[in-house]
């Protein structure tokens, strides 16, 4: 009796094995599934990201005219404070037709959160072209427009945002790009240590693009005790060194090398005769050219 009993709860208990085992092989198989699955729609996201058709950046070198009757080269860029283009003949050729004087640009603006990137670019574009920005989720596209006589030249920026859910966004923001602006705060150590990190990535996506080093917020800056600002002007100029890139600091609120900058990647993109002057001295906004 007690070896029936006995035979009859083994068997119950095999049955309640095998179905422990089989529940454990279906919730395998479905964790399984589930990876693939996310795999699947992480390829599939990176498929349509890259292959997302930017129209071909279109821009042309600028040639200097014969006649005396070309406008001064300060139209291309508004003065906003900075030091002004001189004021010589360079222009557009003639002869180009309405359409071939549209020139396209874009620049990609790459750095970490809440560290001044958008108030910077707001600055440049100016407030009411900020309203009519694009705005998509992980990164704000903002237009420029500047005038040379009849030739228009339409600047495109793309702020990526800092945070994790905008790294998705690097690819379309670099690829086809003549600038990167990898951005940082010149009171945060932390994000200047980012800078590298936003380099690399960029690189993978855009090889020859010009980079500017862009240090935030030099009106807070100046107020850190010296030897602290020491250590990031020289961490600054080894990382742009390192990036073979030119370094600027700058400051939104005033209006620090802010059109300076753009000038600075125009006159290197159009050979226009006009140049910066390097700066290294302590206490002063840094320029340190490549």
């Amino acid at each position: 009796m007690a070896t029936r009993e006995f035979n009859s709860a083994a068997g119950k208990m095999t049955k309640f094995c095998r179905k422990i085992i089989h529940v454990n092989l279906r919730w395998s198989v479905l964790e399984r599934a589930a990876v693939f699955r996310r795999l699947f729609r992480l390829f599939w996201e990176r498929f349509l990201v890259c292959s997302i058709r930017i129209p071909n950046v279109k821009y042309r070198r600028l040639s200097a005219r014969r006649s005396g009757s070309s406008p001064s080269v300060q139209a291309l860029v508004s003065g906003g404070g900075d030091d002004s283009f001189p004021t010589t003949t360079t222009s557009y050729g003639s002869g180009y037709e309405s359409d071939s004087d549209l020139v396209s640009l874009k620049i990609g603006a790459l750095g970490d959160c809440q560290i001044g990137k958008t108030r910077f670019l707001v600055k440049y574009v100016g407030d009411e072209q900020e309203k009519t920005s694009l705005q998509m989720q992980g990164v704000n596209v903002m237009d420029k427009t500047m005038r040379i006589q009849g030739a228009t030249i339409a600047c495109r920026i793309w702020d990526v945002g800092g945070d994790s859910n905008s790294s998705d966004q690097i690819p379309i923001a670099c690829k086809d790009a003549v600038a990167i602006l990898f951005m940082f705060d010149l009171t945060s150590r932390t994000t200047l240590n980012s800078v590298i990190g936003w380099y690399s990535e960029a690189r993978k996506w855009n090889k020859t693009a010009i980079p500017i080093v862009i240090g935030t917020k030099f009106d807070d800056f100046v107020q850190l005790p010296l030897d602290i600002q020491w250590t990031v002007v020289t961490q600054a100029r080894a990382y742009a060194r390192a990036m073979k890139a030119s370094l600027f600091f700058s400051s939104a609120t005033h209006n620090i090398n802010v059109s300076k900058i753009f000038k600075f990647i125009m006159a290197k993109l159009f050979n226009l005769p006009w140049t910066v002057q390097r700066n290294l001295t302590p206490g002063e906004p840094i320029i340190d050219l490549f």
